[in-house]
């Protein structure tokens, strides 16, 4: 009897349950599809770097299922005291009638599994089609070969899903029977015909607490901006935070106590149509939902700044890594062997006389050949010494902006020597990158820089004061202003200062700090050049790293594939953390949203009644119902969006080597997009079950 009076009340009652039910049945598939990666990589081609990212890709979406479970589980509890608070009524009848409230809770036990089930099994079938175009994005993102694609159903993601939703579901349950078991028939039987009243706060106090959390937020905004240097522990991070927090309480708190009185003394404004009854719904809902609508606000919040800013940085990753990766292969060593490398030379490769014979034993293609490497394998070389010059270190550089520097940026060593290049070796540098040659007097030098935050310091050093004394001359800058260059390649604009000195700069032997060389492979096709890279990325075994490791030689360096894989691996893992939080997030606000919406609609029916009774027509009661659902849906995201400019922009800061302002554009339209779209969607689905609500008794 129980089972089929909760059959019939689901079906009966299918409209309340619609939005809860889609909510769950979006949770359901996301959670899979977001832990069924580690099934999906099976499918495809990558190299053996690629394959590490993909796992920590998979580690860290587990940690963060781990959070995810407990929002949507929050989530589902918080929707389930809807559920029942809109059903008080019904329950009260049974109560009557003679049932129990052990009976109820079974009943609503037996639904709240009904419901649970179907919408585990309708996400897992639309998670597990859904998964397939995961593993085209995967590969996609990280360029991997698709030609084995198949079908593929995770096991492991479907038994952690269900496992994961069970224990939500008890927590449910638990919580339902709670519920009830406080319940009394006279409040169950006239809950609906209860109003809530209107609380009028005072409005003078409601205005200075609207002044002080704007002030308090004001300053938070500063700190993560205009302060953004002095927040360099995880306690400093805090205080904007708590701040950020309470002020958002606050504004939502101060904003029904004068807002109302406000528009009050505008009786023009006030009295027109039916601005009176939106009016105060609208106060009456701010008051009783404080919490949860700094709670929506705080995951707008999120959801925004985490789309937007990884969409910009995986933007930025892939434009910059074209221009930083212009060649195959980049090594260097120190410039000095260690005592235990003893080896002959024949020069029979690039060197012709003893005397560049005995110089060519610290350089990188004299140490890659004399250890069984193929240097037939390289092409386009070119080979240039770095110096350190005693004295010459990044402090001295900076001379009156050091402090600064160093407040902003601490984690430095600022007495390392700079890096120092001859003009006619970078020349050579940069034609084989494509990159812009340049020339000095005897007395001249430049800065290359294109760390966005040391080229403002190190702009103000040479604009104020650029003289720098080495060796008894004094030199001068060329330019007031840090050139774009770069010798080392990277993912991004990572170089935070290259000195580039004229050819008659004396340097002695022993200023030498390391050999440098640039190559490309001598290979026509992809695979060809994958083979050379795994020999120099170390990826597989080989003669040349064995005889480095036996000898002592600590030869570095980077290649253009295995940048390009960090680069997407890294962009990707941004990318899909911030998408499975986000979503989240933003469907969690939504539903909780829509929820409230949808069971004060029931609730305040018979006010609706009343309109219609003193001469509203359909238009006008619509129009009032649509303009509450809008300010009400508007109020935390229009904060959300305030919260998110700055926050975005404390992001980037933090992130200046990945990505810059210029890449943000085009992540806040997909943004737009993303948010308009789930948000919107819930909107129209909340105005259309509303409407149908308040219609039902006519």
């Amino acid at each position: 009897m129980l089972f089929k009076l909760s059959f019939r009340n689901m079906k009966k009652s299918f409209k309340d349950y619609a939005i809860y039910f889609l909510t769950l049945v979006l949770g359901v598939a996301i959670f899979y599809m977001f832990n069924s990666i580690d099934s999906q990589q099976a499918m495809i081609e990558v190299s053996q770097s690629t394959r590490e990212m993909i796992q920590l890709l998979i580690q860290m979406l587990g940690m963060v299922s781990v959070f995810i479970a407990i929002v949507l589980g929050f989530l589902i509890v918080y929707a389930n005291n809807f559920l029942i608070n809109r059903r008080k009524r019904e329950f009260g009848i049974y109560m009557s009638l003679g049932m129990g409230r052990r009976q109820i809770s079974g009943i609503i036990l037996l639904e709240t599994i009904l419901i649970g089930i179907l919408s585990l099994a309708v996400g897992l079938f639309i998670g597990i089609f859904a998964s397939q175009f995961m593993s085209i994005l995967v590969a996609k993102l990280f360029e991997a070969d698709m030609s084995e694609f198949t079908f593929v159903f995770s096991k492991d993601a479907c038994i952690k899903t269900c496992i994961y939703f069970a224990v939500m579901y008890i927590a449910v349950i638990i919580f339902n029977t709670l519920t009830i078991s406080r319940y009394k028939l006279i409040n169950l039987l006239t809950a609906v015909k209860k109003n809530e009243k209107v609380k009028l706060k005072n409005p003078i106090i409601s205005i200075l607490i609207f002044i002080a959390s704007s002030v308090l937020l004001g300053y938070a905004y500063y700190l993560v901006t205009g302060g953004v240097y002095e927040l360099r522990t995880d306690e400093q991070l805090l205080k904007p935070i708590l701040m950020g927090v309470i002020g958002t309480v606050g504004i939502f708190w101060s904003l029904s106590g004068f807002i109302l009185r406000l528009i009050q003394t505008r009786k023009s404004v006030y009295l027109k149509g039916t601005n009176m009854f939106v009016l105060r719904q609208l106060n009456n809902k701010i008051n009783t939902n404080i919490v949860s609508m700094t709670v929506i606000c705080l995951m707008l919040f999120m959801t925004i700044s985490a789309l937007s800013s990884s969409l910009s940085i995986q933007s930025a990753l892939d434009s910059q890594l074209e221009k930083f990766t212009p060649v195959d292969v980049n090594l260097y060593k120190t410039a000095y062997l260690p005592e235990s490398y003893v080896s002959s030379y024949s020069g029979k490769t690039i060197y012709n006389t003893e005397e560049q014979i005995e110089d060519s034993r610290h350089l990188v293609s004299y140490t890659l050949e004399t250890n069984g490497y193929d240097m037939n394998n390289l092409k386009d070389i070119v080979e240039i010494p770095i110096y350190a010059i005693p004295g010459w270190t990044l402090k001295y550089s900076l001379g009156d902006y050091y402090e600064k520097a160093k407040l902003q940026f601490s984690m430095l060593t600022y007495d390392t020597p700079e890096s120092v290049i001859k003009i006619s070796d970078y020349n050579k540098i940069a034609k084989l990158y494509g990159e812009e040659e340049y020339s000095l007097n005897d007395d001249e030098y430049i800065v290359l820089c294109d760390f966005e935050q040391m080229i403002d310091l190190r702009n103000e050093t040479l604009a104020q004061n650029s003289n720098i004394q080495i060796n008894g001359k004094t030199y001068h800058a060329k330019y007031n202003e840090c050139q774009d260059g770069f010798v080392f390649m990277s993912t991004s604009n990572m170089n935070a200062g290259i000195i580039l000195v004229p050819d008659s700069f004396e340097i002695k032997e022993e200023n030498t700090e390391q050999y440098f060389l640039a190559a490309n492979y001598n290979a026509e096709t992809e695979e060809e050049k994958i083979e050379l890279n795994n020999v120099l990325a170390g990826e597989v075994d080989s003669e040349l790293f064995d005889n480095l490791s036996e000898k002592e030689i600590n030869l570095e360096g980077m290649t253009k594939i295995s940048l390009t894989e960090a680069s997407k691996g890294l962009s990707t893992i941004i990318i899909f953390i911030a998408i499975y939080l986000g979503i989240v997030f933003l469907i969690a606000s939504s539903a909780i949203l829509a929820l409230k919406q949808l069971t004060e609609s029931s609730d305040n029916k018979q006010r609706y009644t009343i309109l219609r009774k003193i001469g509203c027509d359909e238009k006008m009661i619509n129009q009032a119902l649509f303009r509450q659902i809008f300010i009400f849906f508007m109020m935390p995201l229009t904060l959300a969006i305030v919260h998110s400019i700055f926050g975005i922009k404390f992001i980037l800061s933090m992130l200046a080597a990945l990505a810059s302002p210029d890449e943000l554009l085009p992540s806040i339209i997909v943004t737009a997009v993303i948010i308009g779209a789930i948000y919107g969607l819930y909107f129209l689905a909340t105005y259309f079950g509303s409407k149908n609500i308040i219609k039902e008794e006519e």
